[in-house]
């Protein structure tokens, strides 16, 4: 479908996205809207009409990601090995969400404040069919969603974003997660 927005409107929300993948990639979730307008040479009310709510912008800085993640996601599904299929998509989604700062907060889930996270939705979309394999196979537990799993990732990434090497940390801590708290006795 074309974009039904007049020209200067659809330059506008170019200049705007560019700016704001800048400002997060430098600042995280927390930059400043203000700056994004200043930058962007337009109003606040400017930025405010094209993304209503943060989470609108970061969902559409993060969308590239998203996407790739969600094609990652599909290449998985003819993996040999289900579980390991959706372990390598599980610790790509963890790299992306620590290394692509913003994207955590727009994979977050808030139901109060993002009923419908389009983000998260994409890719719940997409490793559906990797969970189910690995369900199938006996490698997850019974009632693991894909919800849980993008969770536990974005609390991951959140959680590591004030380390010194919040990828090395990020890593340790998803393998601690998969691995559990004990070691296998035999």
């Amino acid at each position: 479908m074309p974009d039904q927005r007049r020209a200067d409107a659809r330059r506008n929300h170019a200049r705007i996205l560019a700016v704001a993948e800048r400002e997060v990639a430098a600042h995280g979730s927390e930059a400043s809207l203000e700056q994004i307008a200043r930058t962007a040479g337009v109003g606040s009310a400017t930025v405010r009409r094209h993304f209503p709510t943060r989470h609108a912008l970061l969902t559409a800085v993060s969308h590239e990601r998203v996407e790739a993640l969600r094609r990652r996601a599909l290449d998985l599904t003819t993996h040999t090995d289900p579980r390991q299929a959706l372990l390598d998509w599980l610790d790509e989604v963890v790299a992306y969400c620590v290394t692509a700062r913003g994207l955590a907060t727009a994979l977050s889930y808030d139901e109060a404040l993002v009923p419908e996270n389009s983000c998260s939705a994409t890719l719940e979309e997409a490793a559906g069919p990797l969970l189910d394999r690995a369900a199938a196979d006996g490698a997850v537990a019974d009632g693991v969603t894909v919800r849980d799993l993008i969770t536990l990732a974005v609390g991951i990434a959140l959680a590591v974003e004030h380390h010194p090497d919040p990828p090395a940390t990020a890593q340790r801590l998803f393998g601690l997660a998969v691995t559990g708290l004990s070691p296998v006795r035999r």
